[in-house]
């Protein structure tokens, strides 16, 4: 295995054990006509008394009488629809949003719609990706302040596999923040990146003005403690070089920024917020050089990889929630923000299930699922490219969701109609579809009731606008 290859695909595609996984479909794949439900064939075979009756009790038909349509997509516009979902969201503090794809234009739009109105009607004042912490501060304070251009902070931070994000959805995403946050100064929507990919050189700028500053004392010994690290190139550059280093030389570095941590935490200073924004980026330093310290040619190496970075992500975004006080909209893949793992041999668990047990019912896990439509993803000779996947197949999860009387709609499983608990407790497989196409683990078997609070179903997605 190469190294910097596997880390920079494991960062945002699901690994696993040997799972069924569904062959790539290209562009110009048929779809297959649709399959006929499990209802429909009992229908066939009885009176249209039992016929009806059997509907009624039908997974499908329960979840419909549950279900809210969703009206649209598009971030513009009417937001009325979406009152029930914020029924659902009650006092939860952060809102997991997830994602089937990485890169499929639909999932980041109705993203974005809910964005919009969990900030203008629930109160929710931040934006958590699954970006590193360092892009989080670059993006944050062009959001406040407007510095900095915002092409050239997408450009130079949404780098390697977190190039998925350097998108036109996103674009207008965070230009909306923009917007709301020049009418509203006193009262603005905060950017987080909550990952350990990669530590940027405002990371090491901020512990090193926050020591010179209070702890002047202790400016010498960071400086040797952070000696050889500060980047001082691109992002993806970096990370292959970091990468590139003996395993013996990445594991004394990330002991180091350990130190570094420890140092920090041990003398603080007169301003205890300061202070403490000061540890958490010098913490955000540490998990990166830990998550690069890990044997990512061993399996059981990149099981503890996967499990300290989901646990990281679930720090930074419950540190933020609570060092500020915001409430969070937090996007990322269903696999991460799932109550419990999609794929247990390789991810043990996730972030959501880290946060769940942080936030308790202050946590809402809401999976998006989608039917057949086309996504961005890495190809095997790694090139990007677009794939297309038809109707979901008989038995699938996705099969059923499609036969759910609204074309798009969000369910809470939570308070699901009888007839639907045991569907819903019942292992079926979804499209999990990572950085990579095929990959490893794009078919899981998953329990729908326990994976998620509330599903959001789209019938049909398209590929994501890609930015040059």
């Amino acid at each position: 295995m190469n190294t910097p290859k596997a880390l920079l695909t494991a960062l945002l595609v699901p690994l696993g054990a040997t799972l069924a996984v569904a062959p790539a479909a290209s562009a110009t794949t048929p779809p297959a006509p649709p399959a006929t439900s499990a209802s429909a064939v009992a229908a066939a075979s009885v009176g249209p008394e039992e016929a009806a009756a059997a509907a009624l009790r039908s997974p499908e038909a329960a979840l419909g009488r549950a279900a809210h349509p969703l009206r649209t997509t598009d971030p513009r516009g009417g937001l009325a629809d979406l009152r029930p979902f914020g029924r659902m969201v009650g006092d939860a503090r952060v809102v997991g949003l997830g994602e089937a794809t990485h890169s499929s234009h639909e999932f980041l739009t109705v993203k974005h719609r809910v964005l919009r109105y969990l900030v203008e009607e629930k109160g929710f004042r931040a934006f958590a990706l699954e970006a590193p912490w360092s892009t989080g501060l670059r993006l944050d304070a062009y959001l406040l302040r407007g510095e900095g251009d915002l092409k050239r902070i997408m450009d130079e931070e949404f780098q390697g596999t977190y190039r998925w994000w350097n998108n036109a959805e996103y674009r207008d995403l965070l230009r909306w923040m923009r917007a709301y946050n020049v009418e509203h100064p006193d009262d603005p929507v905060r950017f987080v990146g909550d990952d350990g990919g990669f530590a940027g050189a405002e990371l090491y700028d901020e512990v090193s003005a926050y020591a010179a500053a209070a702890r002047p004392e202790l400016a010498p010994r960071l400086t040797e403690l952070y000696r050889g690290l500060r980047p001082a190139t691109d992002a993806e550059t970096y990370v292959d070089d970091y990468l590139s280093k003996p395993m013996a030389e990445r594991r004394e570095l990330a002991e180091r920024t350990g130190r570094a941590v420890d140092l920090l935490k041990q003398r603080p200073g007169t301003d205890a917020d300061a202070h403490a924004w000061a540890v958490q980026h010098a913490t955000a330093i540490h998990q990166m050089t830990t998550l690069f310290a890990f044997d990512w040619d061993d399996p059981q190496g990149v099981a503890g990889a996967m499990l300290h970075r989901d646990r990281i992500m679930a720090e930074n975004v419950a540190w933020w929630q609570q060092q500020t006080g915001d409430k969070i909209v937090l996007a990322a893949h269903n696999s991460h923000i799932a109550l419990r793992t999609y794929v247990p041999g390789t991810y043990p668990k996730v972030q959501g299930a880290f946060l769940r047990e942080q936030l308790g019912g202050g946590y809402l896990s809401v999976g998006l699922t989608f039917g057949r439509g086309s996504f961005n993803a890495f190809g095997h000779d790694g090139g990007v490219h677009r794939f297309t996947v038809g109707p979901a197949e008989p038995g699938t999860a996705e099969h059923t969701l499609d036969r759910v009387r609204h074309r798009d709609f969000m369910v809470d499983l939570r308070n699901a109609p009888a007839a639907a608990r045991a569907w819903l407790a019942t292992p079926h497989t979804v499209k999990n579809i990572g950085a990579t196409y095929p990959g490893i683990a794009d078919a899981p078997r998953i329990r729908l009731a326990q994976a998620h609070d509330v599903v959001l179903h789209l019938q049909q997605v398209e590929a994501a606008r890609l930015l040059p």
